[in-house]
């Protein structure tokens, strides 16, 4: 994982009315240069989800790494490249259990204890949020800042991935911190080619 992508694109189905544009979003993202992408899916159900994954994984093919939000089995069942999994949500041990050793298990963290823990499992990578205020989720976790993403680099080796508020304006500072990879997702929204093609300008 040498070239960890700098921007990791979330696509979160509240932010859409409408799936189909949540598809042509995902295809416009493609074109603009997103390598990585997440599905995050909190209130479909279980066969809703694996249909959308399915048609997400279709449409995208091979090129880009699919990351499925909280759900190890319907990653599995999608054939996506990898599970993204939260505080609340299943263990990283259970969900390498699911997945396997192959794909890749990511692990959000909210301070620098869940840091710690989450750099002795298996994750191939720790997500560290939010950076900023963000209007992405109803009860979010207090915001780290900077300097939270400054103290994660420094507890872990793995790659490190900043979410929360972040958009063309900070992205910069957010890697000078020390992440890896930012994760943006309502400043992709509008523009989607665009705007992936900016922020990766813009992150060299």
């Amino acid at each position: 994982m040498n070239s960890w992508p700098r921007l990791y694109a979330i696509l979160d189905t509240s932010c859409f009315q409408d799936i189909e544009v949540l598809f042509s979003t995902a295809e416009q993202l493609l074109a603009g240069g997103v390598a990585l992408l997440q599905y995050r899916d909190k209130t479909s159900s279980a066969r809703e989800l694996l249909q959308q994954a399915r048609e997400l994984k279709r449409r995208l093919g091979g090129s880009v790494k699919l990351i499925m939000n909280d759900r190890a089995d319907l990653c599995l069942a999608a054939g996506f490249d990898g599970v993204h999994v939260g505080q609340e949500d299943l263990s990283p041990q259970g969900a390498r259990k699911v997945i396997g050793a192959r794909l890749w298990l990511g692990v959000s963290t909210h301070n620098a204890e869940q840091v710690k823990e989450a750099d002795k499992t298996s994750a191939d990578y720790i997500a560290i949020g939010p950076v900023f205020p963000t209007a992405s989720k109803v009860n979010p976790d207090p915001v780290v800042g900077l300097d939270g993403v400054r103290k994660a680099r420094a507890l872990t080796r793995k790659p490190l991935v900043a979410i929360g508020g972040i958009n063309r304006a900070n992205c910069r500072s957010v890697i000078e911190a020390g992440a890896d990879s930012v994760a943006v997702i309502s400043d992709l929204i509008r523009e989607p080619r665009k705007s992936a093609e900016e922020i990766l300008r813009i992150l060299g």
